[in-house]
C-alpha cells in the first residue's frame, strides 16, 4: 500500500511539473533524453555519438503571439503541431529530460523558412520503418527536412550495429524481421544524436 501511494505521488508530481519556458525562442530545437529500454534504448544504442548526448526524439519550437507550439513527428499522431505543454507532458512520462539547442546566430535566418516547411508536413503519418520516403516521417527526418534548404543538417549512412558486440543490434534485427524488411544498414538517414552534434547548433541547457 505504501509503495503504491508513493508511486501515485511520484506520478502526480510529474503530471504537475512546470517548466521555465520563457527562455525559449522561435526555432529552438527540443531534444528528449533517451530511456534505456525498448525502442528508445535501441535508437540510442546505435546512434549515440558522445557520452554527453543521449537523445531519442526532437521537435521544433514555434512561437505564435503568446502561445508556444512544437512541430514534430511522433508515433502517436504522426507529423503534428502540438501545444508545448502537452508535448512536455507526453515526452517526459518516463522521467525524460528536455535539452534546448539553438541555431548559431549566423544560421538563424533559416528559421522562418524551416518552420513554414515543417508546417507543410503536418498531417503526414509517422514513418515506422525508419527508411526515408516522401509520404511519412520520423522525428529527426522531419526536422532535417524542415531545415534542408539551408543545409543545417546532413543525411548520413545509417548504422544498426551495436558498438559493443560489433553485430547488428538484436532489437533492430527482430524489428525488421517482423516487417519482412532487410536491416537498412548504410542507407541514408538521420537521428537525434547526429542532429545534436551539428556544429551549427549551440546547446542552451536543460528546460527546467
Amino acid at each position: 500500500m505504501k509503495k503504491s501511494f508513493l508511486l501515485f505521488l511520484f506520478l502526480l508530481t510529474l503530471s504537475c511539473r512546470t517548466y521555465n519556458t520563457s527562455i525559449l525562442e522561435n526555432g529552438d530545437l527540443l531534444f528528449v533524453s533517451a530511456v534505456e529500454t525498448g525502442l528508445s534504448g535501441a535508437i540510442n544504442n546505435v546512434t549515440q555519438t558522445e557520452k554527453k548526448t543521449s537523445y531519442d526524439h526532437i521537435g521544433i519550437v514555434k512561437k505564435e503571439e503568446d502561445h508556444l507550439y512544437v512541430l514534430h513527428a511522433a508515433p502517436k499522431g504522426g507529423s503534428q503541431k502540438q501545444k508545448l505543454n502537452r508535448f512536455l507532458r507526453e515526452q517526459t512520462k518516463k522521467g525524460q529530460t528536455i535539452d534546448i539547442y539553438r541555431l548559431k546566430f549566423e544560421y538563424q535566418s533559416a528559421i522562418a523558412n524551416a518552420i513554414s516547411k515543417a508546417e507543410t508536413l503536418v498531417g503526414k503519418p509517422y514513418n515506422f520503418n525508419y527508411i526515408l520516403d516522401e509520404n511519412s516521417y520520423y522525428c529527426s527526418d522531419f526536422v532535417e527536412r524542415a531545415f534542408r534548404e539551408y543545409q543545417i543538417f546532413r543525411l548520413e549512412p545509417m548504422t544498426f550495429i551495436d558498438p559493443k558486440t560489433k553485430q547488428t543490434n538484436a532489437f533492430w534485427e527482430r524489428f525488421y524481421q517482423t516487417k519482412n524488411l532487410k536491416v537498412p544498414e548504410g542507407a541514408p538517414g538521420c537521428n537525434p544524436n547526429g542532429l545534436a552534434a551539428s556544429e551549427k547548433l549551440s546547446k542552451i541547457g536543460e528546460l527546467k
